[in-house]
C-alpha cells in the first residue's frame, strides 16, 4: 500500500517523543513567501452583498423594518449604555437618502426589535422588544406598544408607551417578535441567563423563559394587556404557562414568518458546538438544555411535556459560530431563491438559504461568504433582500455577476493547491524538505493521534511576526499556516522508516482559520488534497508495525479540524508558552526553542532568556517523570480545548494546565451527563479506577470515547497512566461515620448552628449537590428541585432521602426495568408514555431514547435502586452533616 520513507536520525528521537532540533545553525530566518496558499479550493459563492446607503454612517444598527403604507424604513441603533440610549430611526428608501430622523430615543434599555401591528396603517401601532435597565442584575424583558400619532414625526416617547408583557431576562434575552398570519404577536424569549441554562429554564413550562410564546393583542384577557388564544398547546394543562406556543430554546436571535405559508423560523444561538435553525410547528419542543442542536447537553434533565424535535438546520461552530435566522425571500430581484430561507452567521458573515418540504430539508449551501456582522435580514418594499451589518450598514444581497463592487470575500486567486507540492511549503514532497522560510518546533506533549508522530512546521508570510504572549494560542498574521505531518511506523521493523499517512494545513485568511487535509500517495511522493467531509483511509494488517488487525485512519473533515482548533483557545494549539518552552539540540549545544525562536525574528517582544522557573508540560508518556504533571499535561493537550470557558466541552471541568485541582473541577466532582453504568461514579474517584467516567471514557471508543473526534484505535498507555493516577490519590473527604437518623435527628433543629448557611451552601456545592438539585435559582435537574422543600417534606423525611435513598423514589425520577415478552430486559427512565408506546431514556446518555411497544411489554418493575448514591453524609462530621441539611430545609 505505502512504501516506507526513512526519516533520519532526527526523526528517530522524534519517534520516541524526545525531541525534534531546530533544522539550521541561523539566527536570522528565511523569508517564506505565501503567493500559492491564497483562496479556497471550493467555487466561489454564487451572491456576494453590495452595501446600500453607502453615503450614511450607521452606529451599531440591529434590526431594519420597512414601514407599511410607506417607502420608508425603520432601522434600530444599539444602545442602552449610560451614555449612549437606543433608537429608531425613520429612513427614506433611496440611494440618495437624506440623514434618517430619530422617531424614539430610549435610555437604559436595549431596543432588540420591533414589529408593525397587522392594522398600523389605520392605528399606527408598533410594538418594541427592549431589555433593561441596563448593567442591572434584575433585568427584564419587555413588550411594549407606542402608537405613531398620523401627524408629525414624533412619538411621544414615554408617554404613550402601553406595557404589553414584561418578564425576568438577565442574559439570553431573545429579542424578536412578529405577527402571523393568523393575526397573534409571536414572542422569542431565551432562558435569561449567561450559560449552561443556569435557571433550568429550557423544560420548566411554568415561567415565560426560553419560550416561542403566541399571544392576542387585540383581545386582552382578565387582569392582563393581552389575551391567550384558546388553541394554544398548552392552555388548561397545570403548571404550564398558557402563552407557550413552543419552547426549549437557549437564545433565539431572528425569527421569520413565511408570509404566504404561514410557516415560523427561528434562528438559535447554540453555546458549545451547534448553532441551530428550526422551522418551529405547534408545541414543539427545540431541547434545550437537555440537548444542544440533535446532540445531547444536559440528557440527564428533566423534559418537558413533548417530544423534542431535531433541528430543521444545523451548523458546528466550525462553520457557524453565532447564528442569526432570517426570512423566506419572495422578491423579483433574486427570482431564484423565491421561497427559500436565507439566513446568516454573525461572527463568520457567511450567509446560507435552504429550502424543505413536509419539515424536512431538501436544499442547504452557501449563498454568499462575506465580512459582515450579520445581525438581521429583512426584505424591503423593493424586493431587495437587506442584510444588517452590526459593524456599521445596510447592505442588500446581490448576484456576484451582477456585482460591480462591494466585499468579495475569500475568493480564489488563481488555482488553490491541489497537492501538497504546489502549496510552497516544501522544496522536496518526496524527500519531506521544507521551504528554508518554514520554521520547524517541537512541543513538549503531542495530542494522541492513534499512534502518530508529527512533524510540525511554523509559515509566517515575508517579515510578520507573532505578538508574544504567555496565554493561550499565539496570534499568527494573515496568510500564515501551521503545519504538520503524521506518520506512522512502517511494518518493517525498523523504528525509522515512517509511512507519511497526511498532512494538516491550518491557513489563516482574512482573521478566519480553516483546516486542510493532504493525504499521502503510496509512493510518498506528494499528497493529494481531500475533500471538505475528510476520508477514511483503511490499512490492511502488516502495513503498520505493531497493528495485529487492519487499521482505519479518519482523515478529518474541515468542519472537525475547527471544532478542537477553535475560538476559545485562539484557533492554534501547540504555539504557547506551555508547550514550547523546551531545551532543543542546535549546532551541537543545547538551547531553549523559545529563546531561539526570538532569536531568529520569529517574535515582535518574546520571552526572557532565562526560562528555567517559567511553568511548562512535561511528556505524558516518560514513565521516569512525576506522574501528576503528566497526567496534567495529557490532559492539557488533549482535552483542554474543549474543557475551558466556551470550548466545546459542556461538562463544568477546566483542564488547562494553568489550572489548579479546585478549579479543575474533575477529582470527587459527580458526572452531569452520564455515569455510563458505573457504580457511585465520579468523574475521577480518588482511589477507584472503577468508579471514575475519565478513565472509562479514555478506554473506549465509540459513543462517549474521549477523545471525542478523529481517533479511532485506545491511548493504552494512557489508560495505564490514568488508571495509576486514580488509584493513588487519597480522597479529598476521607470516611468518618456512617451515620444513621437517630444520630443526627437528635441533635438537627436543637442547637443553632454557627455560619449554618454560609458553611451549608459550600457543602451543597463541593459535595456535587448542585450538580444534580436545584438551590438558590441554580443547579442541576436531574433530581428534585429543593427550592421549598420544607413545604413538602418534614426533616425526618428529608434526613430519611439523604441517608436512605432507595427507600422511597418519586416515580418521575425511577428507574424502571421493562421485560419484554421476548425475554429482553430494557432499563431506564420512562420520559413518556402514550397509550401505543413508551420511550425511555437508558443509563447513558450518549445513547438514543428507546422506544417500546407497550403490546410488547410483558412486565414493567420500578428499580428499588435510586440514582443518588447512599453514604454522601458519611464523609462529614456531624456539625458539617448538619450545617448541609440545615441549608437544605431552609431553601
Amino acid at each position: 500500500m505505502f512504501r516506507a520513507t526513512w526519516l533520519g536520525l532526527g526523526s528517530l528521537f522524534l519517534a520516541f517523543g524526545l525531541f525534534e532540533g531546530l533544522a539550521e545553525a541561523q539566527e536570522k530566518r528565511s523569508l517564506w513567501t505565501n503567493t500559492r496558499l491564497v483562496g479556497s479550493p471550493e467555487p466561489p459563492s454564487p451572491y456576494v452583498v453590495e452595501k446600500v446607503f453607502g453615503h450614511l454612517k450607521w452606529q451599531s444598527p440591529l434590526y431594519v423594518a420597512p414601514e407599511p403604507g410607506t417607502p420608508d424604513l425603520w432601522v434600530v441603533l444599539q444602545g442602552g449604555d449610560k451614555d449612549r440610549p437606543s433608537k429608531i430611526v425613520r429612513l427614506q428608501n433611496r440611494a440618495d437618502a437624506p440623514e434618517p430622523e430619530t422617531i424614539l430615543q430610549m435610555d437604559g434599555r436595549l431596543v432588540y426589535g420591533l414589529t408593525f401591528h397587522p392594522g398600523y396603517r389605520t392605528n399606527g401601532w408598533v410594538y418594541l422588544f427592549s431589555n433593561g435597565p441596563t448593567g442591572s442584575e434584575t433585568r427584564t424583558n419587555r413588550i411594549s406598544r407606542y402608537t405613531v400619532p398620523k401627524e408629525g414625526t414624533g412619538m411621544g416617547f414615554p408617554t404613550n408607551e402601553v406595557a404589553i408583557l414584561s418578564l425576568f431576562s438577565a442574559g439570553h434575552d431573545g429579542g424578536d417578535l412578529a405577527f402571523g398570519n393568523d393575526g397573534m404577536l409571536y414572542v422569542t424569549t431565551g432562558d435569561g441567563s449567561s450559560d449552561s441554562d443556569t435557571y433550568d429554564s429550557g423544560q420548566d413550562m411554568s415561567r415565560l423563559l426560553a419560550k416561542l410564546l403566541r399571544i392576542d393583542v387585540d383581545r386582552p384577557g382578565r387582569g392582563l394587556a393581552y389575551g391567550v388564544p384558546s388553541d394554544n398547546p398548552f392552555v388548561g394543562r397545570e403548571g404550564m404557562r398558557p402563552e407557550t406556543w413552543a419552547f426549549g430554546f437557549r437564545n433565539p436571535w431572528r425569527m421569520g414568518i413565511d408570509d404566504k405559508t404561514g410557516d415560523i423560523w427561528v434562528g438559535q444561538n447554540g453555546q458549545d458546538l451547534w448553532e441551530t435553525a428550526h422551522l418551529v410547528k405547534r408545541g414543539d419542543n427545540i431541547g434545550w438544555s437537555v440537548f444542544e442542536g440533535s446532540r445531547p447537553f444536559h440528557a440527564q434533565r428533566k423534559r418537558g411535556p413533548t417530544p423534542i424535535v431535531a433541528p430543521t438546520i444545523e451548523h458546528s461552530h466550525s462553520e457557524f459560530r453565532s447564528l442569526t435566522g432570517g426570512v423566506v425571500y419572495y422578491g423579483e430581484e433574486l427570482r431564484e431563491l423565491n421561497g427559500a430561507y436565507v439566513y446568516g452567521d454573525y461572527s463568520t458573515g457567511r450567509i446560507w438559504g435552504a429550502r424543505h418540504q413536509d419539515g424536512k430539508t431538501t436544499w442547504n449551501e452557501e449563498l454568499a461568504d462575506t465580512s459582515l456582522q450579520i445581525a438581521a435580514f429583512r426584505v424591503d418594499g423593493k424586493g431587495r433582500l437587506l442584510v444588517v451589518d452590526h459593524g456599521g450598514g445596510i447592505y442588500r444581497l446581490i448576484k456576484r455577476s451582477e456585482a460591480e463592487a462591494g466585499p468579495k470575500k475569500k475568493d480564489p486567486v488563481g488555482h488553490f493547491p491541489r497537492k501538497l507540492s504546489e502549496t510552497g511549503l516544501f522544496v522536496s514532497t518526496r524527500d519531506h524538505r521544507p521551504d528554508p522560510g518554514l520554521i520547524p518546533y517541537s512541543v513538549r506533549a503531542s495530542g494522541w493521534a492513534d499512534g502518530a508522530e508529527a512533524e510540525r512546521f511554523l509559515a509566517l508570510p515575508g517579515s510578520e511576526k507573532i505578538a508574544y504572549t504567555t496565554s493561550r494560542g499565539w496570534e499568527v498574521p494573515n496568510g500564515g499556516a501551521v503545519v504538520q505531518t503524521l506518520s506512522l511506523p512502517a511494518a518493517n521493523g525498523d523504528p525509522a522508516m515512517q509511512l507519511r499517512i497526511e498532512t494538516r494545513v491550518l491557513l489563516r485568511q482574512e482573521n478566519e482559520w480553516v483546516g486542510y487535509s493532504y493525504r499521502w500517495n503510496d509512493d510518498q511522493s506528494d499528497a493529494e488534497l481531500v475533500a471538505k467531509e475528510g476520508a477514511t483511509v483503511e490499512m490492511p494488517m502488516g502495513a503498520v508495525a505493531g497493528a495485529e488487525r487492519a487499521r482505519t485512519w479518519h482523515i478529518p473533515s474541515r468542519a472537525e479540524c475547527m471544532t478542537c482548533h477553535s475560538r476559545a483557545v485562539n484557533f492554534v494549539l501547540g504555539l504557547t508558552e506551555v508547550s514550547l518552552n523546551l531545551d532543543v539540540d542546535h549546532g551541537g549545544k543545547r538551547e531553549n526553542q523559545l529563546v531561539k525562536l526570538k532569536n531568529r525574528g520569529v517574535f515582535t517582544g518574546g520571552p526572557k532568556d532565562d526560562l528555567s522557573g517559567v511553568p511548562h508540560l512535561v511528556n505524558p508518556y516518560d514513565v521516569s517523570g512525576e506522574i501528576e504533571p503528566r497526567v496534567r499535561s495529557y490532559l492539557h493537550v488533549n482535552c483542554s480545548p474543549c474543557h475551558v470557558e466556551a470550548g466545546g466541552g459542556n461538562a463544568r471541568m477546566n483542564l488547562e494546565f494553568s489550572k489548579g485541582r479546585g478549579e479543575m473541577q474533575l477529582i470527587d466532582a459527580r458526572p452531569i451527563h452520564d455515569s455510563f453504568g458505573l457504580t457511585n461514579a465520579m468523574l475521577v474517584s480518588p482511589g477507584k479506577p472503577g468508579e471514575s467516567v475519565l478513565l472509562h471514557r479514555l478506554s473506549k471508543r465509540g459513543p462517549g470515547q474521549m477523545p471525542p473526534l478523529v481517533t479511532t484505535v485506545v491511548d493504552d498507555l494512557a489508560v495505564a497512566l490514568f488508571r495509576e493516577w486514580i488509584g493513588g490519590l487519597k480522597p479529598e473527604r476521607a470516611f468518618v461515620r456512617n451515620w444513621t437518623m437517630t444520630e443526627l435527628m437528635s441533635d438537627w433543629g436543637k442547637r443553632r448552628l454557627a455560619a449554618s448557611e454560609t458553611a451549608g451552601r459550600e457543602l451543597f456545592r463541593s459535595l456535587g449537590c448542585v450538580q444534580c438539585h436545584r438551590a438558590e435559582g441554580a443547579g442541576g435537574a436531574v433530581g428534585p428541585d429543593l427550592t421549598g422543600v420544607a413545604s413538602r417534606l418534614d426533616r425526618r423525611a428529608l434526613l430519611e432521602s439523604v441517608l436512605e435513598p432507595s427507600k422511597l423514589i418519586a416515580d418521575e425520577f425511577a428507574t424502571y426495568e421493562i421485560e419484554l415478552r421476548d425475554g429482553e430486559v430494557i432499563s431506564g427512565r420512562v420520559e413518556r408514555e402514550t397509550e401505543a408506546d413508551l420511550i425511555v431514556r437508558t443509563g447513558s446518555a450518549v445513547e438514543p431514547l428507546v422506544r417500546v411497544v407497550r403490546k410488547d411489554v410483558a412486565h414493567r418493575r420500578k428499580s428499588t435502586i435510586s440514582n443518588m448514591p447512599a453514604g454522601m453524609l458519611n464523609v462529614l462530621e456531624k456539625e458539617q452533616a448538619l450545617e448541609l441539611l440545615s441549608y437544605a430545609y431552609g431553601l
